[in-house]
């Protein structure tokens, strides 16, 4: 059955600020810990560590639905070649375990091989069809490229709150998921996007703050030192809030590395504006909420304690944006979302540059008017200020939500590289 409600997962990641707000900053309250970093050798002191060149781009389990994005257009638009990780979008989180999203996209599929990466038609008796059997025949092209199979995600989070009353129950049924022998091969670990621990996303988590430390040390002991284990987190680097509610800097220690989710800052879910950009680098004059945008986000990791390499920068490969604008210039007032073809208030990246070509940047990412629509939107040149900043902070890499929104030549990953 086609989900139709999965898009929403996760390009409103941080909209659970408005809810959050509601219901009062105390419920997200806490103090952090930091986690000290080893003391740098002399070697390290002499020469800077490398800025990452990990590239993570999701790809979403339903999206081979209305989008007819396959695993194919991975490798036709080039990303394929680009890409170092995918994140395979969602896995389920119900009952306290890991549970398959969406089986019949997953595994039962029967692709023509026009649709198929390797140019051959599934057939009805093969032991695996779907997208995963896609993505095995992607990594026999590109033997280096690793696969995440992620679970959470918007919709699907409120299922974290009863695993983390059983983090080892839960990680054994994760690893019996992912690591199930007819698809063992297609995955090289598990990605957690938990949307937010001891906060409020969809729902609101009452969990505690120990919980997602708990839940990743798990996670890492049953999965092992051999497989990946990374996690998708809060952006909102306000004092009190998301980031402050979870022990992330204790959690550090088990994962591989983290992606804080650097878009979905603002959006038409403030219905009348102001409107703001949703994915900025950078602060600026008149920018509704202090620390909603990146640089704020990855300062206030780093500054507890997690080790910049397990940094990814986030990108969004999609707009947000408003209609009823009469301003140009960020700060303007609406009368709700722009129309979407799949969600209001939201367009891809390739559908963005025609219709409505950016006319300015603010804080480093770019904005649009056209009509009395308003979007923001990263484009290749914000990009390429973006990579600076990543190399600068010697960061892990870079991911993005998600490869579907690119343009068939892969413009938007071309500049991430």
């Amino acid at each position: 059955m086609h989900n139709d409600h999965r898009p929403r997962a996760r390009f409103r990641a941080l909209i659970s600020a408005a809810c959050c707000a509601l219901l009062g900053a105390g419920l997200l309250a806490g103090a952090s810990s930091a986690t000290a970093e080893p003391s740098p050798s002399k070697a390290s002191i002499v020469k800077p560590k490398a800025a990452g060149s990990k590239v993570v781009g999701y790809f979403t389990e339903w999206g081979t639905y209305d989008r007819k994005y396959y695993v194919k257009n991975i490798e036709t638009s080039g990303s394929a070649s680009r890409l170092t990780h995918i994140n395979y979008a969602f896995g389920n989180v119900t009952g306290g375990k890991c549970a398959m999203g969406d089986a019949y996209a997953a595994t039962d599929r029967t692709y023509t091989a026009a649709e198929s990466v390797d140019g051959v038609a599934d057939t009805v008796d093969q032991p695996l069809r779907g997208n995963f059997n896609q993505l095995r025949e992607l990594k026999k092209k590109h033997p280096g490229l690793k696969v995440l199979w992620s679970f959470g995600g918007w919709t699907w989070s409120s299922g974290f709150g009863e695993a983390a009353q059983n983090p080892a129950a839960f990680a054994q049924s994760c690893y019996d998921l992912v690591e199930n022998s007819q698809w063992a091969d297609v995955f090289d670990g598990i990605d957690i996007d938990w949307e937010y621990p001891n906060a409020c996303g969809n729902t609101c988590d009452t969990s505690g703050r120990e919980a997602f430390k708990n839940l990743m040390a798990a996670l890492r002991a049953k999965f092992g030192s051999s497989n990946l284990v990374t996690a998708a987190i809060t952006a909102d680097a306000t004092a009190g809030g998301k980031i402050d509610a979870a022990d992330y800097a204790g959690a550090a220690q088990y994962v591989d590395w983290y992606n804080p989710m650097t878009y979905d800052y603002f959006g038409a879910w403030a219905a009348t504006g102001p409107t703001a950009p949703h994915s900025p680098l950078n602060s600026y004059s008149g920018i509704p909420q202090a620390g909603y945008y990146t640089s704020a986000t990855i300062a206030k990791l780093k500054g507890l304690g997690i080790p910049a390499s397990k940094l990814l920068l986030g990108i969004g490969f999609y707009g947000r944006g408003w209609t009823g604008v009469t301003q140009s210039a960020p700060g303007g007032t609406a009368t709700g979302p722009a129309a979407g073809t799949y969600e209001a208030g939201f367009e891809d990246y390739k559908v963005l540059k025609s219709k409505c070509p950016a006319t300015g940047t603010v804080g480093g990412t770019a904005y649009a008017k056209c009509g009395s629509d308003w979007w923001s939107y990263d484009t290749p040149a914000t990009i390429g200020t973006k990579m600076a900043y990543k190399n600068q902070q010697g960061l892990g890499g870079t991911f993005f939500w998600e490869l579907s929104g690119d343009t068939s030549g892969g413009e938007l990953i071309k500049a991430i590289n």
